[in-house]
Order: C-alpha cells, then sequence, then structure tokens
C-alpha cells in the first residue's frame, strides 16, 4: 500500500531519518519544519497520513491537530513528543488525533501505526463517497455566486409541487439537481424516475413512458409498466426533453393536466401523480418557433426556470470538482494514497470545457487511468496539455495520444465503447485511429 505522508519536525536530524524510513516503505514522503510551511504544503498536495512533533516553534501540535482536521477531515494524524504527557495525549485525541506517540521508546510502532491510519483513511475516502450519492443538495459541490444562486431557487421549489424546467448547456449537471429537488421535496420516499428523452426512438420512447399491453406492437412479448407509472407518487425527470417528438408532447400535456394517460394497445384509462422536472439545452421559445415544440406544453413546464451556469463561468468551483471526482474514482478503481501535483489543476483550469462538468468527469477518471506512480500531473491529461505544446512537435502528440488509447484499452479491457466513451469520441474515428496507429 503506497501513501502520502507529511512530516513536521523541527530537529532536522530526525525529520530526515523518519523520511528516510518511511520513503524505504515506498510512501510518498514530504517533510516541513513548521507549522506554518507544513500549512502550505497541505493546500498543495493531497496527503493522507501526518506525523507531527508536539513542539513546534510556531505552533502546539495538540492544536495543529484541530486546525488540520478541521480543513482536512480525511487526513489522519500521528502526533510525536520526546516527553510523555498524558493530558496532552488526550487532548490530541479529543482534537482528532488518530494516535500518540513518545520519541524513542515507540520508533518500532510508527510504521505499523502509519499502515493502521492509511486504513482509515482509505475508510474515511469510502464513507465521503457513499454519503456524496445520497446527500440530496449536498452533493451539488460549488461556492461560486451562479451556483450558490441556482442551488437557493431549487431549494426554494423543492418544498412545493410545481414543475421545474432545468436550462443550460449540456453536461452542467440538471440531473444533479433534479435529484435533489426530488430529495428536498415530500416525495422523497417515493421513486425518482429518469429518461433521456434524446435516446430512444418515437415508439421506444411512447412505450419507456406510457408503457404497453402485451401483443400492442412487435415485440411486446408482455405487458410492461412505463415510467409515469412508475413515477407515481415521486418524480419524474424528463432529460433533453426538447428532443421528445412533437407527437408524444400532446401526450404528455394532456397528463400533465388530466393526471391520467392510456398505455400503448390499451383502452382503459390509468392513473398517476408525479412532479415533473424536465431538462433542455436547446432554446425552446426558439424550438416553438420552428414547430419543433408546442406552446402549451412549454408554459405548463416553465412554471419555474432555472439556469445551470456553464463551467467557464464558475471556474472558482474547479477544483473542488475535480478533487471530488478523484475521490469518486479513486474509491471506484480501488487505488489508494493518489498525490496530485498542483500542476494537474493548473491544466485543468486552463481548458473551456465546452462539456462542462461532464466533460470534466470523464477527464479526471480518464487521468486516474492514465497516472503513473499514483501521481496525477499534467501528463496524465494529455488531451488537455497537448494543447500548450508547440505545434511544431506533432510527432509527440501523435506518441501521446498513441499511449492514452492503449492505457484506456488496457483499462476497458478490450470494451471499444467504453473506450470510445472514456476518450469522448465516437466509435468510429477510434476504429480509425486503432488503424492508423496500428493497434488492435
Amino acid at each position: 500500500m503506497s501513501g502520502n505522508i507529511l512530516i513536521i519536525d523541527d530537529e532536522i536530524k530526525l525529520l530526515k531519518l523518519l523520511g528516510m524510513i518511511l520513503s524505504q516503505e515506498n510512501f510518498n514522503v514530504k517533510e516541513a519544519s513548521t507549522a506554518r510551511s507544513a500549512m502550505t504544503m497541505l493546500e498543495q498536495y493531497e496527503f493522507d497520513v501526518v506525523l507531527s512533533d508536539v513542539r513546534l516553534p510556531d505552533a502546539f501540535g495538540v492544536e495543529l491537530v484541530k486546525s488540520i482536521k478541521n480543513k482536512y477531515p480525511q487526513i489522519e494524524i500521528i502526533l510525536m513528543t520526546a516527553f510523555g504527557n498524558i493530558t496532552d495525549a488526550v487532548q490530541a485525541m479529543k482534537n482528532g488525533a488518530y494516535d500518540y506517540l513518545v520519541k524513542g521508546d515507540d520508533n518500532e510502532k510508527i510504521i505499523p501505526l502509519v499502515y493502521k491510519a492509511l486504513d482509515k483513511v482509505k475508510d474515511n475516502k469510502s464513507k465521503v463517497v457513499q454519503q456524496t450519492v445520497v446527500k440530496g443538495f449536498d452533493q451539488i459541490i460549488g461556492k461560486s455566486p451562479l451556483i450558490l444562486q441556482a442551488k437557493k431557487l431549487a431549494e426554494k421549489v423543492a418544498l412545493t409541487d410545481a414543475a421545474v424546467l432545468l436550462t443550460g448547456e449540456t453536461g452542467t449537471g440538471k440531473e444533479v439537481f433534479a435529484s435533489a429537488i426530488h430529495e428536498g421535496s415530500d416525495r422523497k420516499k417515493n421513486s425518482f424516475v429518469a429518461i433521456n428523452c434524446s435516446a430512444f426512438s418515437k415508439e421506444i420512447l411512447e412505450s419507456e413512458l406510457f408503457g404497453h399491453k402485451q401483443g400492442a406492437f412487435t415485440g411486446a412479448v408482455k405487458d410492461k409498466k412505463g415510467l409515469i407509472e412508475e413515477a407515481n407518487g415521486g418524480t419524474l425527470f424528463l432529460d433533453e426533453i426538447g428532443e421528445m417528438p412533437i407527437e408524444l408532447q400532446a401526450k404528455l400535456l394532456r397528463v400533465l393536466e388530466t393526471k391520467e394517460f392510456i398505455k400503448m394497445g390499451e383502452t382503459k384509462v390509468s392513473k398517476s401523480d408525479f412532479r415533473l422536472i424536465a431538462a433542455t439545452n436547446r432554446d425552446l421559445e426558439d424550438e416553438i418557433k420552428q414547430g419543433n415544440f408546442r406552446e402549451d406544453l412549454y408554459f405548463r413546464l416553465n412554471v419555474f426556470e432555472i439556469t445551470l451556469p456553464a463551467l467557464r463561468e464558475r471556474k472558482e468551483d474547479l477544483k473542488a470538482l475535480a478533487k471530488n471526482f478523484v475521490d469518486i474514482f479513486s474509491n471506484k478503481l480501488h487505488l489508494s494514497s493518489v498525490q496530485v501535483d498542483p500542476e494537474y489543476y493548473k491544466v485543468l483550469e486552463r481548458n473551456d470545457w465546452k462539456g462542462n462538468i461532464r466533460e470534466l468527469r470523464n477527464a479526471v477518471e480518464r487521468s486516474l487511468i492514465l497516472m503513473d506512480n499514483n501521481i496525477l500531473d499534467a501528463e496524465s491529461l494529455p488531451h488537455y496539455s497537448e494543447k500548450t505544446v508547440p505545434e511544431s512537435d506533432s510527432l509527440s502528440i501523435r506518441s501521446l495520444e498513441k499511449i492514452h488509447i492503449q492505457k484506456v484499452l488496457q483499462y476497458t479491457k478490450g470494451n471499444k465503447a467504453e473506450a470510445a466513451r472514456l476518450l469522448e469520441i465516437g466509435i468510429a474515428t477510434l476504429y480509425r485511429k486503432l488503424e492508423e496507429y496500428g493497434l488492435k
């Protein structure tokens, strides 16, 4: 197990000795001789475990524990002192320290204790990931004015039963907002049902929404409950509603007005009481002018509109979003102690993110697959860092792309469709590049 360790001690000989011992265990070690320099390092790098002396020239280690845990709750801290003091030990544990060692007497305990602390860190990260999935509005990450404004509107409308229209560019997190609104409503005990209207043909979308009776069409071998029925008592989220065929728009409007619908192949009327949240990246007013969207349905949907900002409009949130995705995908890929070089975030910040949060999420996942030695740096982001390479160095870019594709294919175990998704290219483009680079 590798890990990122920060040692804080003003006794330079001991600092170097501990650094050497921990480095021999294949830990990534950094050293600081003051609390101030340590806090600067904590801002720049991702650490798992901190070993700190109690008596520092500019801080009392027991109080430093509280400061670190308040800002970085996932980090585990082991305090070291040359003087055994029960009072200090008790206060250190209260402040969140993982353990307390006496220098000299407990030297042989340091390595096993660091390994145990790393196991605790892994549990901490796993719990954070699990909580992120179920926390409703807490899963909306960011402190920028635009995202806080959108979140405030969503929190208010969640308390009502009004229809909501989420607008904004693709990849801005509309489904996350829709799920949060559902979790913040009185309907949260019932189902949240989502469908992307652009993913199906008219016939399949109609069947998915309204359900069908056996024999309603070729292939309807048994009765099927539709999502409108599934959402009874809960919330129905229709993503990319601007792509819905106009014939189905009329049927949806009737359901919204009467709460009644008829399954395909059936004559009996069914009822469903659901809350509708719709999303689109299209300008629906323009679609109405072009005859692609019903005006009456638009007015029915647009009771409460929330526009989600593009990621380039809230760049101050990018680092927090990226850190969250690092945690999520590290857990998914069973990686521990991933270290992030500050240059990694700088490369991310230089990009325009036309695909917004979805593109960022894919970029972080892909970079974790491509990274070496558990370190995320600029080289882990060839798709973005290559933009800074001079055009004359095209050979290097081609070599980088070939390695990039090879690593992603290795990760997906040869699944080209999944590889194309992670690479954010079409499957036909992937096959062309495989042929171009002589890859199977």
